[in-house]
């Protein structure tokens, strides 16, 4: 790894530490400098993360597609745009990059766009879709909380 990419993660990193303590400005400042340095795919991702939670759904979604230039094989920011047409109630527009995102070779946590593909299907009545999404977000993250809630909801509004 060269010592340009080293220095680029190191800042990305910091600003996560910012982000998670929810110190947005300053994680979006760290996050920029980190692409300024050597543009990373997961720096791309995470500024338009915390763009998102200031609303910027638009710039999020730019820094998304920004990110799969750098890494098309990065699955976080096909999930992300996913999640950013869901909450402007796009839900079919965000079922391509959902299923992108269950495709993409590099991408963890792997159960979350099972799990918003499983969200969208119930908000559209689409019970067998919702359940086969809901059960392989279990299969993959047998431990994560989250999709066993999911799952479980989404059977008990079947009976």
């Amino acid at each position: 790894m060269s010592e340009e990419r080293a220095r680029a993660i190191e800042r990305w990193q910091e600003a996560y530490r910012y982000q998670m303590q929810g110190n947005l400005d300053r994680a979006i400042e760290l996050y920029r400098e980190s692409i300024a340095i050597h543009p990373t795919a997961e720096a791309h991702t995470f500024l338009g993360w915390t763009m998102s939670f200031q609303g910027r759904l638009e710039e999020a979604t730019a820094e998304c597609l920004k990110a799969i230039e750098v890494d098309p094989d990065f699955g976080n920011p096909y999930n992300d745009i996913g999640v950013y047409l869901m909450q402007q109630d796009k839900l079919e527009e965000a079922i391509p990059w959902l299923e992108r995102a269950k495709h993409a070779t590099r991408y963890e946590p792997r159960q979350f766009p099972f799990m918003n593909l499983g969200r969208i299907y119930l908000r559209q009545g689409r019970w067998p879709e919702a359940l086969r999404e809901l059960e392989a977000a279990v299969r993959i993250a047998p431990d994560d909380k989250g999709a066993h809630r999911a799952l479980h909801e989404a059977r008990a509004r079947l009976n």
